[in-house]
């Protein structure tokens, strides 16, 4: 009995505890990563003072001082001699010419069936687990074009007008920024494949004629081979002869992006192991079974960064088409500023915000969509 008074024998479990709340949850997180030593917490305070330093006149630019309606500037102009917040009404005034630029207010349902299109395609493409992924990207890649081609630019069936022409000319806004981006984007990728695989073989005229063009290519900046497919390019054609501004446009952006599509896809061929190659010769398969079975999916999944990284770039230089005369969403909303009806202070301040916001929402979307990947393939290879 004596030793029964000094020892237990538990029969059962013992109940679990949770953890310790300064472990878990929020407070767990900014112990670990923004408190865990002295520096950090430093570190953290200043950067809260710069965000805040930062972030707050923002917010009182965009929102507390803006002004959300009105007709013209005087609704915009600094009231008694305080600071002027962001004109909104301005950018819903001049909203329909950011999104169609000057295409006719009469045909722009024809634009809006484009965009409905564009994203009814997209999104289930995007969507690893939807079904019918062949037919869609059938839609997407070959259907999907020539229906917004017809759309945009009209239809003629011999004498019968089925949709008014409308002149690549008024298209603005928007409308070319997302045309020229799509297009370089969705004829790039190919290309770019093409071209690293080229630079790779070991057939001397192939390679020299790939290397040959991506060195050039890529030696030049975009503002030169705009300008030159836009001005230079008609003065060596025959004549009579022209193109649309907006095809050599879209010629030139889709070449010049192929070219650093290429190095990046060749840096993902140059990963792949050598015996990825060998393994699949021993299984008796020639070049292409093996690129597109074996190599190209290993390839293109661990360079899946720099490929977005390319596509964002060139979303955003699609703003240089201004200097050839084509205006996009950054050219539309530099155009607006010439109009005295809604001239402030603030007009060219909101104007580039809301021109910002837009591309940071595609350029973002892009890059999550990104992660997203790189996640479900492992591109990290995590163990």
């Amino acid at each position: 009995m004596a030793n029964s008074n000094i020892f237990q024998i538990r029969t059962e479990e013992a109940p679990t505890l949770p953890a310790p709340v300064s472990t878990t949850g929020a407070i767990g997180w900014m112990r670990k990563n923004l408190f865990s030593s002295i520096s950090n917490t430093i570190l953290t305070f200043i950067g809260i003072l710069l965000a805040y330093w930062i972030i707050a006149p923002f917010i009182q630019f965009a929102f507390v001082d803006a002004v959300w309606t009105g007709e013209n500037r005087e609704a915009c102009l600094p009231q008694d001699g305080g600071h002027g917040g962001a004109c909104w009404a301005y950018v819903e005034a001049y909203f329909p010419q950011f999104i169609y630029g000057r295409y006719p207010s009469a045909e722009t349902w024809r634009v809006d069936i484009v965009y409905a299109l564009f994203a009814l395609l997209l999104v289930p493409l995007a969507i690893p687990s939807a079904p019918f992924k062949r037919t869609n990207a059938i839609l997407f890649l070959v259907v999907f074009p020539i229906v917004a081609y017809f759309l945009l630019t009209g239809l003629v069936i011999g004498d019968t007008v089925v949709l008014p022409i409308v002149e690549t000319a008024v298209w603005g806004g928007l409308l070319v920024t997302l045309v020229i981006a799509v297009t370089g984007i969705v004829a790039s990728l190919p290309l770019g494949i093409a071209l690293a695989l080229g630079r790779r073989s070991q057939m001397p005229i192939i390679k020299l004629v790939s290397i040959i063009f991506i060195e050039f290519w890529r030696g030049v900046p975009l503002i030169t081979v705009l300008f030159m497919s836009s001005v230079m390019l008609p003065l060596f054609l025959p004549e009579g002869v022209t193109f649309d501004k907006l095809l050599r446009v879209l010629i030139g952006v889709t070449l010049f992006s192929a070219a650093y599509m290429a190095e990046v896809v060749r840096g993902g061929l140059q990963a792949i192991p050598k015996g990825q190659y060998e393994g699949a010769m021993a299984l008796g398969l020639r070049f292409w079974p093996m690129m597109y079975l074996i190599v190209l999916p290993q390839a293109l999944k661990l360079v899946i960064p720099g490929i977005v990284n390319t596509f964002i770039g060139l979303f955003k230089d699609t703003t240089l088409v201004l200097i050839v005369g084509m205006f996009d969403l950054l050219g539309q909303i530099q155009s607006s500023f010439t109009d005295p009806t809604w001239s402030t202070p603030s007009q060219g301040h909101t104007g580039y915000l809301f021109a910002a916001i837009v591309f940071f929402v595609f350029c973002f979307g892009m890059s999550r969509y990104s992660i997203f990947m790189e996640n479900k393939l492992h591109t990290g290879h995590k163990r």
